[in-house]
């Protein structure tokens, strides 16, 4: 009888790296279905990059201010899901993030200043998800001020992984993972019949692991100042900007969110960032099949009401 092992294949895509993992007793079976998997988010990174012009995102963000535009149903109930997290995280999230310069913020080693408050103020201007006008019956986008910008870094990622799991579970793969860029979607269990261990990574060195997880059918999402970031007269300043000032995010080093669909975690991992610890992890109680990990400057450890963690 054939033995059960865990079959991987890593990509790059959605210029992130990507890695695809099947339960199965026969290896050419699983690639199979990995490929469908890797297709799968292939076709979403087509439907919502920035870098094409033709892409559904570009046309939209290219008529801000001029005309709604026709987006297919994935895209647009997509868009809707985001201005529902929008609301949740009372503006914390929101994909017309897009406006930012790059100019003002390119976190590399030329950078040795933080704009001033007022330039990032008027950068942050047009970063509004209400100015976001949807049409239900005729499947179209509507930026309503020009320069305004929708991109979907901040849960496209997810997406993509919730969709890829699924292509995965439809096509008979009973336990598996994918990792897009360190965001987890795990389902099944091991072939010794135990569940996966996720390791939450050590913000001061992204190699170590700092905690343990056993985790199945839960997706996993980290967002940390670990990766990308500027020092600053010795201070370390996040990637992750503040919608409501244009300015990077301090206090937290890390926040990882537990949940049931990687959409979701994806998305909520960034706004506990920007909301920081109480106002995050108090807004985390309150739902259902969500949890979160926060470590902020100091080391010191928050968890949400439900977790445990060795």
């Amino acid at each position: 009888m054939a033995v059960k092992q865990v079959f991987k294949k890593g990509c790059k895509l959605m210029g992130n790296q990507f890695e695809f993992s099947a339960v199965a007793d026969d290896e050419n079976w699983a690639n199979e279905r990995i490929e469908m998997a890797i297709e799968e988010v292939k076709r979403i990174e087509k439907l919502l990059t920035t870098y094409n012009n033709d892409s559904e995102t570009n046309q939209v963000n290219d008529n801000a201010g001029i005309q709604p535009v026709a987006v297919s149903r994935e895209t647009f109930e997509l868009v809707k899901r985001s201005i529902v997290i929008s609301k949740v995280t009372q503006g914390a999230f929101d994909i017309t993030y897009g406006s930012i310069d790059k100019k003002l913020w390119n976190f590399d080693q030329n950078m040795t200043a933080l704009p001033d408050k007022d330039t990032a103020k008027k950068m942050v201007r047009l970063i509004n998800y209400r100015n976001i006008t949807l049409d239900d019956k005729n499947c179209t986008i509507f930026l309503r001020e020009r320069g305004m910008r929708i991109g979907f870094g901040g849960i496209g990622k997810g997406y993509a992984a919730e969709r890829a799991k699924l292509i995965m579970q439809q096509t008979g793969v009973e336990s598996g993972v994918v990792n897009a860029a360190g965001d987890l979607n795990v389902w099944g269990t091991q072939p010794d019949g135990k569940k996966w261990t996720i390791g939450i990574a050590n913000p001061d060195s992204s190699r170590q692991v700092f905690s343990e997880l056993s985790l199945t059918d839960a997706a996993v999402a980290t967002s940390g100042n670990y990766e990308k970031f500027v020092m600053i007269d010795g201070k370390k300043y996040s990637h992750t900007i503040n919608p409501r000032t244009g300015l990077p995010v301090t206090g937290i080093k890390s926040v990882t969110i537990i949940s049931t669909n990687a959409e979701i975690a994806d998305a909520m991992a960034t706004p506990v960032t920007i909301m920081g610890v109480y106002a995050g992890l108090d807004m985390i109680n309150q739902m259902k099949d969500i949890e979160a990990i926060i470590i902020d400057d100091d080391d010191k450890l928050y968890t949400s009401k439900n977790i445990n963690i060795t």
